[in-house]
């Protein structure tokens, strides 16, 4: 999740950069070991961060399930999800993940309405994620993640340093407008960046906004349900960012952005079809 500034001075709003640095250097490079490996070891870590992150939503819409009921959530969700990336493919893969999402929010019960929407935006993003990897190659993955991360990075300063007005108090109410669109300009310029390196025109830092304002709205919509559930953080797995929902819930919502621009050829369109995929 995109972190949320203090209210109080310099020494509390940075008070947790430490941790947040030392646990994301880890993330990150265990990300890019396996975005460069590809194949089945890219495919095998998003079936279990997918897989985390569905065993998180499930805590924290059923707090009173069975341990084993959650905890097998997260399992199925991952091994669905492996299977189908691995041994389906086009429409089927989708229908699959589906019917994979139907039944795990039929388990949690009341909130079911709340979950299923979720669930489906986590499993299709990692369904995306591997898509785009073996499809369209390991410096596209690269690219997204660097348009999520910096946009990220750069409204958790801009929040800090500048403040001012905030975005949507009701549901976010640290969030400012000076680090949203600190973001979208920091993801305009990764944009630009990566033109020369993906052989793209100017279209593709349309694109890194779009990714960027689409990561934003996914951290939105996990803070909706955390204030729902009552809950600070999705879990506390990751020191200094709490759960794995926490961390990459921008990167869910961006992933599935993505995907629909790659299947529909929008995405080829925007980034002036790099290397003849269109």
């Amino acid at each position: 999740m995109s972190p949320d500034p203090l209210p109080s001075g310099p020494a509390s709003s940075f008070g947790d950069l430490r941790a947040r640095v030392i646990s994301g250097a880890a993330m990150a490079a265990v990300g890019v070991a396996a975005v460069w490996a590809g194949g089945l070891v890219f495919a095998a870590l998003v079936a279990v961060l997918c897989g985390l992150m569905v065993w998180e939503l499930a805590c924290m819409l059923a707090p009173e399930a069975e341990r084993h009921r959650t905890l097998g959530a997260g399992l199925v969700a991952g091994a669905g999800l492996l299977a189908a990336a691995l041994w389906l493919s086009g429409p089927m893969q989708v229908l699959a993940l589906l019917i994979l999402v139907a039944m795990l929010a039929y388990a949690l019960g009341p909130e079911r309405r709340l979950a299923a929407p979720y669930l489906a935006l986590i499993l299709l993003a990692g369904l995306g994620l591997v898509i785009l990897r073996a499809g369209y190659g390991w410096d596209w993955v690269l690219w997204l993640v660097l348009v999520v991360v910096g946009s990220d990075v750069a409204g958790y300063f801009a929040g800090r340093v500048i403040g001012g007005p905030k975005l949507w108090p009701r549901v976010s109410p640290k969030k400012t407008w000076s680090g949203t669109v600190a973001g979208w300009v920091l993801a305009a310029l990764i944009g630009w960046v990566f033109m020369g390196i993906l052989d793209a025109s100017v279209g593709l830092i349309l694109a890194s906004v779009l990714v960027a304002m689409a990561g934003q709205a996914g951290d939105i919509a996990e803070s909706a349900i955390k204030r729902h559930a009552g809950v600070k953080d999705s879990s506390n797995l990751i020191p200094g960012h709490g759960g794995v929902m926490d961390r990459f819930d921008a990167m869910i919502a961006a992933a599935v952005i993505v995907l629909i621009l790659a299947v529909t050829g929008a995405l080829d369109a925007l980034a002036g079809c790099p290397n003849g995929r269109c």
